[in-house]
C-alpha cells in the first residue's frame, strides 16, 4: 500500500496544473463564450429580482408538496416560464474568493484521487495503470455531477457536454502527474 503522505507532490502539482488549465479554458479558448444568454427584457428581470436575497429560486414556486397539485400551480407551469434561478450577492462576483475556493477544491479532488489510488495500487505500478485509475476518479469528481444538473434542473445538455470535456482535460492532467510521480 502507498502512503497518502508520499503522494503530496502529485496532489499539489496536479491541483496547480488543473488551476492553470481551467484558467486557459475559461479565459483564452472561445469554448464557453455562448454558455450564458441575456433575457429578452433584462431590465424587467433585474427589477423583479432586485430585492431577492442570495438564494436558489424556483419559478413557479410551490411552498409545499401539496401546492404542486393545485390548478393554479399547474396553470403557471403550462403558461411558463419554468426556471431555476440563482441570485448572488450584489456587486461584482468575488473572483479572488472563487479562484481560491476553486484551487482548494482542486486540492480536495487530488487528495481523493491520491487516497483511492493509494488504496488500490501498489508501489511501482506502471504509469498507464496509475493514469487510468487517477484519471477515472478525477473525471468523475470534476465533471459528472453536471449530468444531474441537466436531468433535474434543466441545464442545457450542450453546457453539460462542455463541462464534461473540461473535466476530462482536468482529469488527464491529474492522471499525468500521478502516473509520472507514482512511488
Amino acid at each position: 500500500m502507498v502512503s497518502l503522505v508520499s503522494l503530496w507532490l502529485p496532489i499539489v502539482l496536479s491541483a496547480v496544473a488543473v488551476f492553470i488549465v481551467s484558467a486557459l479554458v475559461w479565459m483564452v479558448l472561445p469554448w464557453h463564450k455562448n454558455d450564458f444568454r441575456g433575457l429578452p427584457d433584462e431590465g424587467a428581470a433585474r427589477a423583479a429580482l432586485r430585492d431577492a436575497t442570495p438564494a436558489l429560486y424556483a419559478i413557479p414556486h410551490a411552498a409545499q408538496r401539496a401546492d404542486f397539485d393545485t390548478p393554479e400551480h399547474k396553470q403557471k407551469l403550462e403558461e411558463g416560464p419554468v426556471a431555476f434561478v440563482t441570485v448572488m450577492a450584489k456587486g461584482a462576483p468575488p473572483m479572488a474568493k472563487s479562484l481560491s475556493l476553486w484551487f482548494v477544491w482542486s486540492l480536495v479532488v487530488s487528495t481523493v484521487v491520491a487516497y483511492l489510488a493509494s488504496r488500490t495500487l501498489a508501489p511501482g505500478t506502471d504509469y498507464l495503470q496509475v493514469f487510468r485509475v487517477a484519471g477515472t476518479v478525477a473525471w468523475l469528481a470534476y465533471g459528472w455531477a453536471y449530468v444531474q444538473e441537466a436531468i433535474w434542473f434543466g441545464k442545457p445538455w450542450g453546457f453539460v457536454v462542455k463541462q464534461l470535456a473540461d473535466a476530462l482535460l482536468y482529469a488527464l492532467v491529474t492522471a499525468g502527474f500521478f502516473g509520472w510521480l507514482w512511488p
